[in-house]
This record gives C-alpha cells, sequence and structure tokens, in this order.
C-alpha cells in the first residue's frame, strides 16, 4: 500500500512540476516580445499588461515596436468594450 501511494505521490509531482515549466516558458516568450514591442511606448505599463493579455490570448505578438499586426490576427482583431483595437 506504501509503495502505491508513493509512486502515485511521486507520478503527481512529475506532473505537476513540467506543468509549472510549460507555464513559465510562456510567460517568459510574452514577457520578451511585449518588452520589445512596448520598448518605446508612453506609457509602459499600460502597453505591457495589454500586450502580455494579448500574447497569452493569441500565442504571438507582432514584430517591432508599432505597426506589423498583419503577422498575427488574432493580436489585430482583439477590441476593447469601446471597439477599438485592444492590443498595442
Amino acid at each position: 500500500m506504501k509503495l502505491v501511494f508513493f509512486t502515485l505521490l511521486h507520478l503527481a509531482l512529475v506532473l505537476s512540476s513540467s506543468f509549472i515549466s510549460t507555464t513559465i516558458a510562456g510567460s517568459s516568450f510574452c514577457d520578451s516580445k511585449c518588452g520589445v514591442r512596448c520598448s518605446k511606448a508612453g506609457l509602459k505599463d499600460r502597453c505591457l499588461k495589454y500586450c502580455g493579455i494579448c500574447c497569452k490570448d493569441c500565442k504571438c505578438v507582432p514584430s517591432g515596436t508599432y505597426g506589423n499586426k498583419h503577422e498575427c490576427p488574432c493580436y489585430r482583431d482583439k477590441k476593447n468594450s469601446k471597439g477599438q483595437p485592444k492590443c498595442p
């Protein structure tokens, strides 16, 4: 009984650690891409916040600091409640 319990516990720990590393890797992707995208923004904190939200949802960020939204249609097409572009 103890062997089964420890085996299941070990399996749960291995699976949870792989999930955490995947989440962290995804976050660093968005952080680095949004850092470049928002490097010249006037309201940098706000730009990073919305870029991070869009990157998480769309899994991509257009290159450069402005424009190029054709590279990521999901990012381009997200709108806020007023119908204006959500993603910087």
